[in-house]
């Protein structure tokens, strides 16, 4: 049983960036916030979870029953996380790679407290136990002042390296070249890190850089004690609603222009580029699959196929594909069947990822996993995790990778220039 609050909040972002230093006590922080970009999927405008009662951390092995298992018998509300490397629990594959990182590859948490915000209303949660804690959180938060927040100042210039170098990167574009030329696979998404060694950075003065030049729909802060995601992703994996699934892949990407009549040009031009469709639509082929194995026969539906948004750094072509389950499937068994996501990892998607393992030289971790929450209901929402930047406090250690879709039409250099436009502003925080 939960406490529950209703308050009407005059100035909501100056409330959330509140709220935001509020969180920063805490051991377990999940924020999300669509940034007011809502479409006809989305449920809250941003949410909140601090402080576990319970939690789950797990490795790869048995990690998909582990979440079922915990959500089932929490049947509450629990955030989390799931790595990209969960694929080596629902297939027979490694990560081998270099990990600077070391995220835990599976964590949820059911919150203490818990602030959900639709329009100018923020719905406040509280474990009854705790509830006495209410309105005195409600006063401290009313209470603070981001106007004076003043930025402590990064100790040092950050030092961005390349995990792999250009000439390296064309090599190994070649390399995936041949395995699509022999019909090894028809797509694959190949990443490179860049990263940044015995460096101190500021969590929360990031994201909230990160944000403001980005303002994407899937927007992250999360903190697991020393380790934090900061994100601008402007994908969803995947939702559930009832019995309704919706997934939304991302492939196509064009950059933008201050110029309205060449930024009009660049998003027509995206809209008809026959590479960029191609790329979007195996994924969607494949997403169509996935959800297969536990849509009901028939429901499987393309409710908008390469359809061109529009964000603060890109625009982006979006399918959005969904379908239908039985009310007796259980919630992470959607999850499990079509994890990894395919706009990460391309087609066939096994043989995809085997070849993605021995031409990357980082373990993915969080990049290309997902972040999200259960309902009590059995309701899920899910991000892909990309336009991020990663942080191991305790080893001092900054990363963020970028990624694009390798197809026969893929010519190395616009590939590496349109990794380059991804990555830019993760660079532009940081060396701000």
């Amino acid at each position: 049983m939960r406490t529950i609050s209703k308050q009407n909040i005059s100035n909501v972002e100056q409330y959330k960036q509140k709220l935001l230093h509020w969180s920063q006590q805490f051991r377990e922080v999940v924020w999300l916030d669509t940034n007011a970009f809502n479409t006809q999927y989305s449920t809250f405008d941003a949410v909140l979870a601090v402080d576990a009662i319970t939690s789950i951390q797990t490795d790869y092995e048995n990690a998909f029953k582990a979440l079922k298992d915990y959500q089932t018998q929490t049947n509450d509300w629990i955030f989390g996380y799931l790595t990209y490397d969960l694929k080596n629990d629902v297939e027979h594959l490694t990560s081998r790679n270099f990990d600077g990182l070391q995220f835990p590859e599976l964590f949820f948490f059911q919150p203490k407290k818990l602030f959900l915000f639709k329009d100018d209303v923020v719905e406040v949660r509280y474990l009854n136990f705790v509830s006495d804690e209410l309105d005195v959180d409600l006063k401290t938060i009313d209470a603070i002042d981001v106007s004076n927040t003043v930025e402590e100042p990064q100790t040092e210039n950050i030092k961005i390296k390349l995990r792999i170098h250009k000439d390296d990167y064309f090599n190994k574009v070649n390399t995936m070249l041949k395995h699509i030329h022999r019909g090894d696979i028809y797509e694959a998404n190949f990443c490179q890190e860049f990263y940044a060694e015995d460096t101190l950075i500021q969590p929360l003065n990031i994201y909230n850089k990160l944000n403001a030049i980005s303002k994407p729909p899937f927007a992250t802060f999360l903190k697991l004690d020393d380790k934090y995601l900061l994100s601008a992703s402007p994908e969803r994996y995947l939702k559930k609603e009832g019995t309704t699934i919706v997934s939304q892949p991302i492939k196509g990407t064009a950059k933008r222009s201050k110029d309205k009549d060449e930024d009009d040009r660049l998003k027509t031009e995206l809209a008809k580029d026959e590479k960029e469709r191609s790329e979007n639509i195996m994924i969607v082929d494949l997403v169509r699959n996935d959800l297969s194995q536990t849509a009901t026969k028939g429901s499987v539906e393309v409710k908008e196929l390469c359809k061109v948004y529009s964000f603060e750094q890109v625009h982006q072509m979006i399918s959005t594909v969904t379908s239908q389950i039985e009310s007796t499937t259980h919630p992470v068994d959607v999850i499990a069947t079509t994890f990894p996501m395919g706009s990460m990892t391309g087609a066939p998607k096994i043989s995809a990822m085997k070849i993605i393992e021995t031409l990357e030289e980082t373990k993915r971790g969080l990049y290309s996993g997902a972040v999200g929450y259960f309902t009590p209901q059995g309701d899920f929402d899910f991000n892909v995790v990309i336009r991020s930047i990663l942080y191991n406090q305790s080893n001092q250690y900054v990363s963020y990778s970028v990624g694009g879709a390798i197809t026969a039409k893929s010519d190395p250099l616009k590939e590496y220039e349109e990794c380059l436009i991804k990555a830019k502003a993760m660079r532009e925080v940081l060396e701000s």
